[in-house]
């Protein structure tokens, strides 16, 4: 028994098949199966029940599972305070962030890191909100960065920074001229919108909801997966919303979007950092304590 065969085999239970397993450890499906067969054959016992396009622990998997986890947190744990005593932080980091941070902050952030931590090799993966959060919650990512946070989820937020939320519009909409625009007034204006589970339409909806808006009679015409995409299409004449001025600021310093002069907006929200309930990595830690240097408290 090893420590590769421990990861191998809680990488499978984590991403639920062989196939999804091999694709995160960056190895060849043959070598994941060929790593869980010789952990089985070590302990005595089958750990995984392989059937059709799923794989479900057995009960002798069920019970070895937490020691395998505890055997890699315990040696994680070692790692860092071997690392602590020489004072340089290395090893992998992984991070996870929904789409304003991890477009317009996070990169802007990492030059300054690595060249105080060269030794840190760094990922940085875009999903929704919620798929952050999920990324924690597995230890599919060290650590995350929202714009919102998940009631229930089993992670810790951290405020740090905050964000800018406008209402944009087409330059030939009459909203351009107006002042001081209820948001209730504008349940019949053509909506773009993120999708669901993205932080940002979560507080637009609020936002909307406080100004006697009522997100379901929104008219929405067309929800799209990234800001660029939004700003993009309310250039083109498809319709207002709301975004993050970070998203909006070049198109409206060149004029192809202009804001409303909404009441209520501008609104601030905060950034979270998303921390997993186990000890973080040193490197993660480090970028933690990075990120809230250079965004502040909120």
């Amino acid at each position: 028994m090893n420590v590769q065969q421990l990861k191998t085999f809680v990488a499978v239970v984590d991403h639920g098949s062989f196939s999804d397993a091999a694709r995160a450890l960056g190895v060849s499906q043959p070598a994941v199966t060929m790593q869980v067969q010789s952990l089985e054959s070590s302990v005595g016992a089958t750990l995984l029940d392989r059937r059709y396009r799923r794989v479900d622990l057995t009960e002798a998997g069920n019970a070895f599972l937490p020691h395998a986890r505890r055997v890699l947190e315990q040696l994680d744990e070692a790692r860092q305070e071997i690392e602590a005593l020489s004072g340089v932080v290395t090893g992998r980091l992984s991070i996870a962030a929904s789409t304003t941070p991890g477009v317009y902050v996070i990169p802007r952030l990492l030059g300054a890191f690595v060249e105080q931590n060269p030794e840190v090799g760094l990922t940085v993966a875009v999903h929704d909100t919620a798929e952050v959060i999920e990324a924690v919650e597995t230890g599919h990512a060290d650590l995350g960065v929202t714009g919102a946070t998940v009631r229930g989820a089993r992670v810790q937020f951290e405020q740090a920074g905050v964000d800018e939320l406008v209402l944009i519009c087409p330059p030939s909409s009459p909203l351009a001229s107006r002042r001081d625009v209820p948001l209730a007034e504008l349940a019949d204006e053509r909506w773009v919108l993120r999708e669901s589970g993205s932080g940002t339409r979560q507080v637009a909806e609020r936002l909307a909801a406080d100004h006697g808006l009522d997100p379901d009679e929104l008219r929405v015409t067309v929800e799209l997966g990234t800001g660029e995409a939004i700003v993009s299409a309310v250039e083109g004449g498809l319709g207002i919303s709301i975004v993050s001025r970070y998203v909006a600021a070049k198109a409206l310093e060149l004029g192809t979007v202009r804001e409303v002069d909404a009441i209520g907006l501008p609104a601030t929200r905060p950034f979270f950092v998303v921390l997993p309930k186990r000890t973080p990595t040193r490197a993660a830690a480090a970028f933690h304590e990075h990120l809230v240097a250079a965004l502040g408290p909120s």
